[in-house]
C-alpha cells in the first residue's frame, strides 16, 4: 500500500466558480498524494464524469485516487480504492466487489476503529476531529482524545479528519496523527497549492520532533 501524508477531498460548494478538477490539480500540485471523489448529490452520471476527469488528472500526477460511497464509478474509471462509512456496504462484501484495490472506513469510535482493522480495512478515517460543516449528517466531534487511541492501539493507516484547519492541526499532530485530511479548508481556499504546502510544513515540524524525541 503506498503510503500518503495528505488527502484531500472535493467538495465543490467551498469554491463556487472554480472548476474542480483545477482546484484539485492545485492540491496536487500543493503536495497531496491522495485524492477521494465525495459527491453525494450529483446524478450517477455526473459523478462518472467527475471520476473519470479525476482517474485521468491522477494517474497523471501518479497520485492515488479513491471514490467515496460509489463502487461501481470506483471500479468503471479504475480508481485506487473505495472509502465507506458506517452505514454503508460492510466491508468483507465490499471486498468481494473490488479485490486488491484500498477500502477506507470512517470511524467515529475505537471499537469500530478494532472492527475496520479485523475487517482487512487499508486505512481508516478518525474524526471529525473538530466540528465540521462538509458533511450534512452530523457526527458529534470526536476531538483529539479518539487521535490518541487510536495512535496507541490501531496499527493500520489512519488519517485524521473533520474541521482541520491550518490554525488548529498542531493540535492533532501533538495527539499523534502522521496523515491529514482536509476539505473546505485546502479546497475553499484562495491559494489551494500554498495552503497544502503549508500543511505539509507543519507535518514535516512535528515528524521531525517525533525522530528526535521532543514531541512529548
Amino acid at each position: 500500500m503506498k503510503d500518503f501524508r495528505l488527502y484531500a477531498i472535493t467538495g465543490e460548494s467551498f469554491h463556487p466558480g472554480r472548476a474542480m478538477i483545477d482546484v484539485m490539480e492545485e492540491a496536487i500540485l500543493g503536495g497531496c498524494d491522495i485524492i477521494q471523489l465525495r459527491d453525494k448529490k450529483s446524478s450517477k452520471r455526473e459523478v462518472l464524469a467527475k471520476a473519470r476527469a479525476l482517474r485521468e488528472l491522477t494517474r497523471r500526477y501518479g497520485v492515488t485516487f479513491i471514490v467515496n460511497d460509489h463502487i461501481d464509478v470506483a471500479l468503471a474509471v479504475d480508481a485506487d480504492g473505495i472509502h465507506i462509512g458506517q452505514d454503508d456496504l460492510p466491508l468483507a462484501e465490499a471486498r468481494k466487489l473490488v479485490g486488491n484495490k484500498w477500502i477506507g472506513v470512517s470511524t467515529h469510535a475505537i471499537e469500530e476503529a478494532r472492527q475496520a482493522e479485523r475487517d482487512g480495512a487499508d486505512y481508516i478515517g478518525v474524526g471529525p476531529v473538530f466540528p465540521t460543516k462538509s458533511k450534512e449528517d452530523v457526527v458529534a466531534p470526536v476531538t483529539t482524545s479518539y487521535v490518541r487511541q487510536v495512535a496507541a492501539e490501531i496499527r493500520i493507516p489512519f488519517v485524521a479528519i473533520g474541521g482541520i484547519k491550518l490554525h488548529n492541526v498542531d493540535q492533532v499532530l501533538e495527539a499523534g496523527a502522521t496523515r491529514i485530511c482536509a476539505i473546505s479548508e485546502i479546497v475553499g481556499s484562495a491559494d489551494v497549492k500554498g495552503t497544502c504546502q503549508s500543511f505539509l510544513a507543519k507535518m514535516d515540524a512535528y515528524a521531525a520532533k517525533r525522530a528526535s524525541g521532543s514531541s512529548r
